[in-house]
């Protein structure tokens, strides 16, 4: 496999976490103030034995090192006890899942608009299926005859529907599939391997749920390569795919469903009428 040259500009880009930077910036700010002695005592060891200079006296008080950035400093050296050099690929796994489920979130929002849009074709429905004799099916006729403006779907109610549906289930797989792999110790050992192999950190992969490969995938900016964990059972015990039928079945027993308007009917749903007990 051809090796892909990467920018030094790239490469040089580390994301640090906030036990890292906290070290670095304590540490330096020390050194800083070293530094400052340095000068001053070098300046001192010139301008004394000469007799050519003074200072104002209080110079050397820039060189002090406080208790506060004292205190900094020891935090920071324990705090390198929990620092993960190589990013922590649980979080960001978690993180992206969290991304999905506000996206999904997002999507079931407008989802449950149109559906309230078009719901009155819940009642033609209803009407249409209760009646049983050609007077009954003439007052549905009256009803949508004289209500047939109303009871209009148009294209883009629809159209935002369809797209609300394929939205609500490819954000809710994609969070599915990154907390299964989150959740499993043996894939996040994997991929941490992966991301120190590549000396990169996991902050800085790609991270990503395929539908057609079946795998989260991580890609990386020092390499093409791309470490999968498949969610079709081939590793780490991972296998997520459901049935129509099981996907269907959990959604009758969920909340959102129960409490829709086809599940309580027309006249429950909108009017609090007609609900049974």
């Amino acid at each position: 496999m051809k090796k892909m040259i990467i920018p030094l500009l790239v490469l040089s880009s580390v994301a640090h976490s906030d036990e890292y930077d906290a070290l670095l910036e304590s540490s330096q700010a020390i050194v800083d103030q070293i530094t400052q002695g340095v000068l001053l005592v070098g300046a001192a060891t010139e301008y004394s034995y000469q007799g050519d200079a003074l200072s104002s006296g209080t110079l050397s008080d820039t060189a002090h090192i406080s208790s506060e950035q004292l205190q900094a400093y020891n935090d920071a050296l324990y705090g390198m006890n929990t620092y993960l050099p190589y990013g922590d690929i649980q979080e960001v796994l978690e993180g992206k899942a969290m991304g999905e489920l506000e996206l999904m979130d997002n999507a079931i929002e407008t989802f449950t608009e149109v559906v309230v849009d078009m719901i009155a074709v819940q009642q033609v429905a209803e009407i249409a299926s209760e009646a049983q004799t050609p007077q009954e099916e003439a007052e549905v006729q009256e009803f949508v005859t004289a209500n047939v403006e109303v009871l209009t779907i148009d294209q883009e109610e629809v159209d935002t529907y369809n797209q609300a549906v394929d939205d609500i289930e490819t954000h809710a797989n994609n969070a599915s599939a990154f907390l299964a792999v989150a959740g499993n110790e043996q894939a996040v050992e994997f991929l941490e391997q992966g991301i120190e192999n590549a000396n990169t950190t996991a902050e800085q992969t790609n991270i990503f749920y395929d539908a057609n490969a079946q795998w989260v995938a991580m890609g990386y900016n020092t390499t093409r390569n791309l470490t999968a964990v498949y969610l079709n059972g081939q590793n780490f015990g991972l296998d997520l795919y459901a049935t129509e039928a099981d996907i269907l079945a959990a959604g009758s027993e969920s909340e959102f469903f129960q409490t829709s308007p086809v599940a309580l009917g027309y006249e429950c749903f909108m009017n609090q009428t007609e609900c049974e007990i």
